[in-house]
């Protein structure tokens, strides 16, 4: 079985296409093909209210190319989610209409909790030591989601209006920042150690750049240390340096803020990068729905 997920977010859309295939009766997940286009729709929503002309046409040819690549390699089955950008446009919906008349996708926006479970559809925790409790973080441009996983169940999930496209443009204000705080001191505690799994291009960057084993945690002193030397870059010197594209040197050290906060403000110290996003996280709801109607 083939399955496809497209998550537009606020930095970029991705397309991610997986084959499904039963191993020793559970599904095993294989990745045919993931593009990601840097449409950056928070640059607009966020500061006009409204997706404009060129990025509007952008999202209708990037669905295009979308809907051909499915049927390329025969996709049975797929979701398409819309998050924190087209959430906040005025004329999301419109752009939705336009998008199915020219490339039949259909998609749906969603919201800041039901992006959250969707992160919490990946079941990483699941595989994971029973002594500890653990804290998803996923970082958009938009928004961050919180996900508390305590004794295998999923006990808090808050979306908040902190991400880094909005950070880019001076829009996350102190009382966004001290929602975030109070929250996360009311919900984020437990009588187990608490770590931290990450997810969002930027970590995945930064992860990768750390020359950590896969499986193995990054230290919280670490990614301050990173956001310290990003800070001190300007955009020009952390592409030229760390050989990065714009639209994520730009953005890499206002993720790095956002994750230094939320764990310092949780008491963590530790974080595991299992690679993993919406889209993956809508695969698995897609199967799981499939599944339960057999």
């Amino acid at each position: 079985m083939k399955i496809a997920a497209i998550d537009i977010g606020s930095n970029a859309a991705r397309l991610l296409i997986n084959e499904v295939k039963i191993n020793n009766n559970k599904p095993e997940f294989i990745k045919l093909n993931l593009l990601r286009i840097p449409l950056r729709l928070g640059m607009d929503v966020f500061t006009l209210g409204k997706i404009g002309e060129e990025r509007e046409k952008m999202v209708i040819d990037s669905m295009k190319i979308f809907s051909d690549l499915m049927k390329i390699y025969k996709v049975e089955h797929y979701r398409a989610c819309a998050t924190s950008a087209m959430r906040d446009a005025t004329n999301g919906q419109e752009i939705i209409k336009q998008v199915k008349k020219a490339s039949g996708i259909n998609i749906e926006i969603i919201s800041g909790d039901e992006e959250a479970t969707l992160i919490y559809e990946n079941h990483v925790a699941e595989g994971l030591d029973k002594e500890f409790a653990y804290l998803y973080i996923d970082v958009g441009g938009g928004s961050t989601e919180l996900t508390f996983y305590e004794n295998g169940k999923m006990v808090y999930e808050k979306s908040f209006n902190i991400g880094t496209i909005r950070l880019l443009n001076n829009l996350v204000t102190f009382e966004n920042w001290k929602e975030m705080k109070e929250e996360i001191n009311n919900n984020i505690s437990s009588k187990k150690p608490i770590v931290a799994i990450g997810s969002g291009g930027n970590i995945n960057k930064v992860f990768s750049m750390s020359k950590t084993k896969d499986g193995k945690a990054m230290t919280l002193s670490h990614l301050k240390k990173v956001y310290k030397e990003f800070n001190e870059l300007s955009v020009e010197e952390r592409m030229t340096k760390h050989n990065l594209r714009e639209d994520r040197a730009d953005v890499v050290a206002h993720a790095l803020k956002i994750f230094n906060n939320v764990m310092t403000w949780s008491d963590i110290n530790r974080i595991f990068v299992p690679k993993i996003s919406v889209a993956d996280g809508l695969i698995h709801n897609i199967y799981s729905q499939l599944h339960d109607k057999k």
